[in-house]
């Protein structure tokens, strides 16, 4: 409900399709995620995916190092409606497999895999199929010579090595593609992403790499994901974290929600709690956000656990609860609603929620079938 404008002026790039998703120009913010099953496991990885996009994932990479892996690819493509990614290093033959069976973007870095004639195959495949390129740059696989160069990974260094990269597609004419230039440190990886988007119109998919487990991986990736976001630097973003691919999306979600970028499902507004706490709001927060983990339509909703800021923060929620003695208030559209008790808080909390979910998503249809 709030009316804060987002200061946040987004790079202009250009639009690439990757299958039915848009990345770049003025769509949103893509969030993608990585299977980390083997992908020969065609039943394992159709189920995790499947659960990537439960998540809200628009976008999905699977790694396909072998020819047997790029088979198991295609059943996988049969069985997924998410537009894939395929992950290939080195062998173009890989690469022209995954094209005849339904890739939708080819992460390829084209000085990696050989003689021009190769370059040229893969990109030919790639324009005649409508298939967008992705060059990823890693610190910690940059060229030999360009280690030797720089002396050790640093921002100009995967400047270049993308350049590389670039310059292959460049030659052939082929403009549909989108460049990461990922490290692990968070101020290597955003000297490099600052330093690319002023060399290309390309869009720039974001990461810190190997960003670390669940909690550091988020906040790192956090921090270095936002700091580029707020500069308008982005197209399209995965955190990557060594957990659940799930995390991963959701941890995506909660960064773009924050800078206002992007919605998916519930967007809390929740103390931290303290003695002046009228309801356990930690519990309270945990069982709400479990059973509405399944909620995609945009809601803000104020779990505050007593009247100092409840209030406030309630009024500015589209639905707000706050703590209350003898009983809860419960703050709807920024006007007092209805009271609960706190044996009845989490169910009949979740009601007027999924209420509200159905209100808005009605609206929300209403103007696209207008639109």
């Amino acid at each position: 409900m709030s009316q804060f404008v987002n200061p946040i002026t987004r790079r202009k790039s250009r639009k690439i399709w990757v299958g039915s998703v848009p990345v770049g120009g003025d769509a949103p913010i893509a969030v993608q995620s990585m299977t980390n099953t083997r992908t020969e496991d065609v039943a394992a990885t159709v189920a995790q995916i499947e659960r990537i996009v439960a998540a809200g994932a628009d976008i999905v990479r699977v790694s396909v190092p072998s020819m047997e892996a790029a088979d198991a690819f295609g059943l996988i493509r049969q069985q997924v409606q998410v537009p894939l990614v395929a992950d290939i290093h080195f062998d173009h033959k890989i690469a022209l497999r995954v094209a005849e069976l339904g890739v939708d973007c080819l992460r390829i870095n084209p000085g990696n895999i050989g003689r021009e004639d190769r370059v040229r195959a893969v990109v030919s495949a790639a324009r005649d199929k409508g298939i967008p390129i992705r060059i990823g740059v890693n610190a910690g696989s940059l060229e030999k010579d360009l280690q030797r160069k720089y002396g050790e990974p640093t921002p100009e260094a995967l400047v270049e090595s993308a350049m590389r990269h670039i310059e292959h597609l460049d030659r052939l004419d082929f403009q549909d593609y989108k460049v990461s230039v990922k490290a692990s440190d968070v101020f290597m990886a955003v000297a490099a992403y600052r330093g690319l988007a002023k060399l290309i119109e390309q869009p720039l998919h974001l990461g810190i790499t190997e960003a670390g487990g669940l909690r550091s991986g988020t906040v790192k990736s956090s921090v270095g994901l936002g700091m580029l976001l707020m500069d308008g630097i982005g197209d399209t973003i995965r955190v990557s974290l060594a957990a659940d691919p799930v995390e991963e999306v959701k941890v995506g979600f909660d960064i773009l929600k924050s800078l206002r970028l992007r919605s998916n499902g519930i967007n809390f507004i929740a103390c931290p709690s303290c003695s002046r706490q009228n309801f356990d709001v930690i519990k309270v927060m945990n069982e709400l956000e479990n059973r509405l983990e399944d909620v995609r339509t945009p809601l803000d909703v104020a779990v505050i656990g007593c009247i100092v800021n409840g209030p406030g923060e309630a009024k500015e929620a589209d639905l707000g609860i706050t703590g209350g003695s003898p009983k809860n208030l419960i703050y709807e559209d920024g006007r007092p609603s209805t009271k609960l008790n706190n044996d009845d808080l989490v169910a009949g909390f979740e009601a007027k929620i999924r209420a509200q979910v159905a209100k808005k998503q009605a609206e929300l249809d209403n103007l696209i079938a207008k639109s």
